[in-house]
């Protein structure tokens, strides 16, 4: 195990740690999902020869390291990482608008929640710049950070059987686009008609790692 990470309120440092998943794999554990993210960033500027980085929640996964030097090599380089703030904010990534209708079944509630008026939801959400930390659930899913810990909202009790493609939604302080139909239990606030996942496109996710999103009200960006 190495120590790695910002420290907490106490200046105490957090660990994570490094292990083999297969023979041509490592994964390493983190405190947090923005720390996964300047993790992975700083791996790809390293060279390492991995078929794959993946961020995730509490993790990055380096699959597909070529031979036993290259996992040694990624291994050793991993230990020697010493996260600074540049680490922490990880370089600013491309900017994506997202025009929204701000209809959702969930808008209302979601305002309840936050004890304001639906339009002050609409209002707060069009002001953030998020950031996708990582990819999952579906392809083309971002999760996106950078909601206040207080606009904090529960999951569904009981989850859709079905939710639209392109539905925006909130879960907990994450927010995410369905980039097709599928069952879900997040907070759907609104609509977008761009396309987050295209198989001919390169890369195929819109949203990929590192993007910074802004969601818009639909007609406002024009």
């Amino acid at each position: 195990m190495t120590v790695v990470g910002d420290g907490d309120a106490d200046g105490a440092a957090r660990a994570v740690s490094v292990r083999a998943f297969g023979p041509t794999a490592l994964l390493v554990e983190v405190a947090d999902a923005a720390t996964a993210l300047a993790l992975a960033t700083w791996v790809r500027d390293q060279g390492v020869p991995a078929a794959e980085v993946v961020p995730a929640a509490c993790t990055v996964l380096l699959d597909g390291l070529t031979d036993r030097a290259a996992v040694a090599r990624a291994t050793a380089l991993l230990h020697a990482w010493e996260p600074t703030a540049a680490d922490a904010a990880t370089r600013p990534g491309p900017v994506v608008e997202v025009p929204v209708v701000y209809d959702g079944p969930d808008l209302e509630a979601v305002a309840a929640l936050w004890g304001v008026e639906p339009a002050e939801v609409v209002a707060r959400h069009t002001r953030l710049e998020l950031v996708s930390v990582f990819c999952g659930f579906a392809p083309g899913f971002a999760y996106l950070s950078g909601l206040p810990r207080e606009w904090a909202v529960p999951r569904l009790d009981a989850p859709r059987p079905r939710v639209p493609a392109g539905s925006v939604a909130l879960a907990d302080t994450w927010c995410g686009v369905y980039p097709t139909a599928s069952p879900g239990g997040w907070r759907l606030l609104g609509r977008t008609d761009v396309t987050l996942w295209d198989v001919h496109r390169d890369p195929p996710a819109l949203l990929a790692p590192g993007t910074r999103v802004r969601f818009v009200e639909a007609g406002a960006h024009r």
